[in-house]
């Protein structure tokens, strides 16, 4: 499964192929292209400095990088930059004639071998791809829970651990929460067995759960969660309200809903809340967004919740946390809103990702 996320990819090429190529490749992909000044043209950017230095400043600020040159030449100046596979950009090679295009770094969640793919059918060149998964026709661990947008919890060893399992010829199972089902259909989950009940776990090494939920799930196997970020959380809550208050009480809000807090995909608040040092601090904490909504948004949707006229005299709309969360999540609403200590939270449920 291709998916390509072209918003920041940075192009590098050394002779006048690698620019002749690069061309070919800006017609199918919004792409930042430097080259030397001596080979400078209209939508290309000079190296600063030189390409080694170039580089190394478009490793640390780009999400993928493309060389058009040599594997060797490329390794050697990304090594002293390569740190972690859960965030290094992804780096592909192509040489200047465009017979392959080879992935380098960050295969799986830096998206380089998506990249690889979609980029050799734009030049009819070889995709050269050899992580273990993708070689054997595959899926990955790391693979699913990007094309979810999901997490886990020690998230690291739970991909070598299923991945290994999957290149090993074991059976792994994967089972969805019928609220999420409908995202099988545009997940890569070869190698994965369908699993449609708990109770049918026979002959499995290990099941990987797709769930919002923290219910514990009994199964007679090792179990991984897979924990996809739906959840949205409107918030209205009084001026100088801590941060932990705030922490209790979202916390208090996903257990009374039996939701994993590993669900939250964002918070969001009225529009004069946006300065809101907790509320800010609530967003870093889970590393979300923070999402604000004017009050003529809010007002949009008020009719359909009780308000108070108290909040409507100091905000200008009734109600805060319901509309923005009725916005957040397109109206699927979750439980009932938390009201304490000066603070309101509703959740809602995203289907989209």
């Amino acid at each position: 499964m291709n998916t390509v996320t072209p918003e920041s990819i940075a192009l590098f090429c050394l002779t006048p192929g690698g620019v002749a190529l690069a061309r070919r490749l800006q017609a199918a992909l919004p792409l930042t292209c430097f080259t030397s000044d001596k080979l400078l043209e209209p939508g290309f950017m000079p190296f600063n400095g030189s390409f080694a230095q170039t580089v190394r400043e478009a490793f640390h600020s780009y999400s993928a990088l493309i060389v058009v040159g040599a594997t060797g030449l490329t390794i050697r100046v990304i090594a002293p930059l390569v740190n972690d596979k859960l965030t290094d950009p992804a780096v592909v090679v192509i040489d200047e004639r465009g017979q392959h295009v080879i992935s380098l770094l960050s295969g799986h969640v830096g998206g380089a071998n998506a990249l690889t793919r979609y980029l050799a059918g734009v030049l009819g060149a070889d995709p050269v791809i050899t992580t273990a998964t993708d070689v054997n026709q595959l899926a990955a661990l790391d693979v699913l829970a990007t094309q979810l947008d999901a997490d886990m919890r020690d998230f690291r060893q739970a991909v070598k651990t299923v991945n290994h399992m999957l290149v090993s010829g074991k059976r792994v199972g994967l089972w969805w929460d019928p609220a999420l089902a409908g995202d099988a259909e545009r997940c890569d989950t070869r190698g994965f067995i369908p699993v449609a009940s708990l109770r049918q776990l026979d002959g499995l090494a290990a099941l990987v759960c797709v769930t919002l939920s923290d219910l514990p799930l009994a199964a007679s196997v090792p179990l991984f969660r897979l924990v996809p970020r739906r959840v949205v959380a409107g918030i209205g809550c009084r001026r100088a309200t801590s941060l932990q208050t705030l922490v209790a009480l979202l916390r208090q809000q996903f257990n009374a809903n039996h939701i994993d807090p590993l669900a939250l995909r964002a918070i969001g608040s009225v529009a004069l809340k946006k300065d809101e040092p907790a509320l800010n601090q609530l967003a870093l904490c889970h590393r979300v967004p923070f999402e604000i909504f004017s009050v003529d948004e809010l007002r949009r949707h008020e009719h359909r919740f009780a308000g108070s006229a108290f909040v409507r005299q100091t905000v200008g709309v009734s109600s805060v946390s319901r509309p923005v969360a009725w916005l957040m999540s397109d109206g699927q609403l979750v439980g009932e809103t938390l009201r304490q200590q000066g603070v309101t939270i509703t959740l809602g449920v995203s289907h989209s990702c």
